[in-house]
């Protein structure tokens, strides 16, 4: 991201902020630019923060448990999911309590999500997180379960002294030989 002098996105004299982040169990990273903007700290407080909260969602998930999944989402937050349409919002497949209800319903037991090489970034009241995750479940009626692969990312801010999702945005692959198959057969 490029940020100004004012410390806000833009385009007249940027700097370019830290990129990355401190690894699981690493110490906080601090990064300092040039210029006359300040120097950014990630908040290992924060960073756990947000660990829990996407830890929390997965529990719900694992418990078909609607409310919980949806909890950690900021009131009109953005959210691009795997389910068309191609924003989810009141009304569509998992953009409210009876769709994500719906959805649980079409599953025999729980729905497993796995986020593999997570990286959290934050300091101040913003958070950036990605992660490749694993959606492992049985269809209803089904005799065994499918897994695959996605790329997750969030966008997170921290809202009356805690961190909700404002932006949600998960995708797979798709194979580019014209046939626009998804490639969820990929691993990590």
């Amino acid at each position: 991201m490029l940020l100004c002098r004012n410390g806000r996105p833009g385009f007249d004299t940027p700097v370019q902020a830290p990129i990355g982040g401190a690894a699981e169990g690493d110490e906080p990273m601090t990064s300092t630019s040039t210029g006359n903007a300040t120097s950014t700290i990630i908040d290992a407080d924060a960073q756990a923060a947000v660990r829990a909260l996407l830890d929390a969602q997965v529990a719900a998930h694992a418990r078909t448990d609607a409310a919980g999944i949806l909890a950690p989402y900021a009131e009109g937050a953005a959210r691009y999911d795997l389910a068309p349409p191609l924003q989810q919002g009141p009304g569509t497949l998992v953009g409210d309590l009876p769709g994500v209800t719906a959805w649980l319903a079409t599953f025999d037991g729980p729905v497993l999500i796995e986020h593999r090489d997570l990286v959290v970034d934050a300091t101040g009241d913003l958070a950036f997180a990605r992660a490749l995750t694993r959606m492992t479940a049985t269809p209803a009626g089904a005799p065994q379960s499918f897994s695959f692969w996605f790329r997750s990312t969030w966008g997170l801010r921290a809202i009356d002294g805690s961190w909700r999702i404002v932006h949600e945005h998960q995708s797979t692959p798709f194979h580019m030989d014209g046939s626009f198959r998804a490639a969820t057969d990929l691993e990590p």
